[in-house]
């Protein structure tokens, strides 16, 4: 993941509801198990091992955050289950196991959970978190993305 990406991400996570943040962790599972791939292809094993467990703890985040009130959450910790079951089998063999249904199982998911966020209007689970207003200003060749908050002390003539 590049630091770019990343700074996405945190800015997302900051703003989110309960329901894009579950998003958030499908997506990030995603990514953690698309570079182990990439990883495993270039024949740097242990990389591709440490991505696997970074979409290991994903899958555990959402694994321990199902909520068991709900009849849906069996069915979910059953394929939980069997995700975390490949993780394990290709972390010991140090290469890709069945990455083709991981990643079918849990791409279909998110695109479940996508669909229930969009109607999710609760308020962003971060409280007073910095606001952020996104721009772009022009340098001497160059655009610069500006970021301020609302309560900026630093701006302006201070007597």
């Amino acid at each position: 993941m590049t630091q770019e990406q990343k700074r996405e991400y945190q800015t997302r996570v900051m703003e989110a509801n309960r329901g894009e943040l579950v998003v958030i962790i499908y997506e990030l599972f995603l990514l953690s198990l698309d570079d182990a791939r990439t990883a495993f292809k270039k024949g740097a094993s242990e990389e591709g091992v440490k991505k696997k467990k970074k979409a290991e703890g994903f899958l555990q985040e959402l694994m321990g955050s199902l909520d068991k009130r709900y009849e849906i959450a069996e069915p979910l910790m059953r394929l939980y289950r069997y995700v975390y079951e490949q993780l394990i089998f290709s972390v010991l063999r140090k290469k890709i196991v069945n990455d083709e249904t991981v990643c079918f199982v849990m791409g279909k998911l998110k695109d479940a959970f996508s669909g229930v966020a969009k109607k999710d209007n609760s308020e962003p689970l971060m409280e007073h978190t910095q606001k952020i207003y996104a721009g772009l200003t022009y340098g001497k060749n160059s655009l610069n993305e500006v970021l301020l908050s609302g309560d900026e002390m630093s701006r302006g003539f201070q007597a």
